[in-house]
């Protein structure tokens, strides 16, 4: 067995053992021993990590050009942050994303492996910290409350292309099935009752265009993420960051990312702020809504197969029951139910945490990282799930559908331009009360025509705007 060495390290509290090949400190290993919570840590979220070592590449270019961070030290910080930007040193990260400390935690590992690889690259050994200190040139310029928000916002733009993808993804997977099942007829239902005819297209593509909606509207909520706050370090008054550091981190964050970024008009203002993660919170809990509804309706078309509505089958992916042989479940749309509700829960927490900062910083930031970063996690793998393993292999059972139109008391409907309200109103309820059908019973009361019936009462015709017969 091979006895761990380790390096001693020493900060505010004392003194503490670090493991001898680990790149973090002795800050990182305090957060270690303080939180074991949510068993989600920060590399298990590598656009995070990416995101938090542009930040530091940024801000160490710009104290360089401004003449305060040698630049000897700042080039190993910046090559530093592109080994971790290229994925290395991403297990290096271990810190629990539920924490204290507005963040705290999470900013120095960076800044603690960060130091450490720089070290290395000047060919010093790791907590040899007067040659490239966490603090003092990791953190030049910087506090946790500007560098962390930074670091996190920029990680929501990142994700956000890949929920973006898997969405649009899913939206043409819809219209596909529209134009697949275009011309099958179904009876369209309101509060559960027949209402009239539709396609089964017209149904699926209304579910293409309803999702197309939230691309543009997480679009819009991200643009508020990229607005930053670099540059106000403590409480957004800059003490500590020279002159035009504000603006310079900002110009090279965008260069070195192939990102654009603003700075905030008033730092005071934006350090403790949290509008723009309510807002893009909000989007993903109206993505959330949408799907769940969809996929509420995909599980009653779904429903039978001989007692439901049986109008479409799903992809059988896993026996249904341990003690009902054939009954097989609708598993993925049932999945997506629960991500949703997820999301929804996490909007909730984001709104609290948001409401509960005080004064010029918001400590609750946190749990609005690891809320946000797990509601589009979990919306990016469960819509890539829903296409895959169930709308892409949907069918339709048409000829079941078509029946049901011909025997539904709401193609009555159609015949109201025709007969009035009142004499459709007379059919349709003797049709309930005897059990025959509307086309049988206009016929006999003399109400119009077979040939002018037939037109009428054509599902084809009913699911689109047309001429009254004359």
């Amino acid at each position: 067995m091979t006895e761990t060495k380790f390096r001693v390290e020493s900060d505010l509290i004392g003194e503490l053992r670090v493991p001898a090949d680990a790149y973090y400190g002795v800050q990182t290993q305090r957060a270690l021993n303080n939180y074991q919570i949510s068993n989600t840590k920060m590399r298990d979220y590598p656009e995070y990590v990416i995101a938090m070592a542009y930040v530091k590449m940024a801000a160490a270019e710009a104290n360089a050009r401004l003449g305060v961070l040698d630049r000897t030290i700042a080039d190993a910080i910046v090559a530093a942050c592109k080994e971790i930007v290229d994925g290395k040193l991403h297990d290096q990260f271990p810190v629990d994303m539920m924490q204290g400390g507005a963040g705290t935690s999470v900013n120095m590992n960076a800044n603690e492996v960060i130091a450490n690889r720089a070290l290395e690259l000047m060919g010093h050994k790791k907590g040899e910290y007067q040659f490239c200190s966490p603090n003092d040139h990791v953190n030049c310029a910087q506090s946790t409350n500007d560098a962390y928000p930074t670091a996190f916002r920029y990680t929501f733009v990142r994700m956000n292309r890949k929920l973006v993808k898997n969405l649009t993804a899913l939206i043409a997977a819809f219209r596909a099935k529209g134009e697949e099942f275009k011309d099958f007829i179904k009876m369209g239902r309101t509060q559960l009752q027949d209402a009239v005819p539709m396609t089964s297209g017209q149904e699926f593509n209304a579910f293409a265009n309803n999702l197309e909606e939230e691309l543009a509207n997480l679009e819009r909520n991200v643009v508020l993420l990229k607005e930053i706050n670099m540059g106000g370090t403590a409480i957004g008054t800059g003490l500590n960051a020279v002159p035009g550091f504000a603006e310079l981190c900002t110009k090279l964050l965008g260069e070195f990312s192939g990102d654009s970024f603003t700075k905030a008009p008033d730092l005071v203002e934006a350090t403790p702020d949290t509008g723009a993660y309510v807002s893009y919170s909000a989007a993903l809990k109206r993505l959330a809504i949408k799907l769940s509804k969809i996929c509420n309706d995909l599980r009653l078309m779904a429903s039978g197969p001989r007692c439901g509505l049986h109008e479409i089958n799903l992809p059988a992916m896993a026996p249904g029951s341990s003690i009902m042989p054939g009954k097989v479940n609708p598993v993925i749309p049932e999945v997506t139910n629960q991500v949703c509700f997820k999301v929804i829960g996490n909007d909730t927490t984001v709104a609290f945490a948001a409401e509960a900062g005080q004064l010029q910083l918001n400590v609750m930031e946190p749990v609005i990282a690891e809320s946000i970063l797990e509601s589009v996690t979990w919306l990016c793998n469960v819509i890539d799930t829903l296409r895959t393993k169930c709308i892409e292999g949907i069918t339709v059972n048409a000829d079941y559908c078509y029946e049901m139109v011909k025997h539904s008391i709401g193609i009555v409907t159609a015949l109201n331009p025709y007969i009035g309200y009142k004499a459709s109103t007379k059919v349709a309820k003797e049709a309930l009360e005897t059990g025959r059908s509307v086309y049988d019973l206009v016929l006999e009361h003399g109400l119009m025509t077979q040939e002018k019936l037939d037109e009428a009462l054509d599902p084809k015709a009913m699911t689109a705007s047309h001429e009254f017969l004359k």
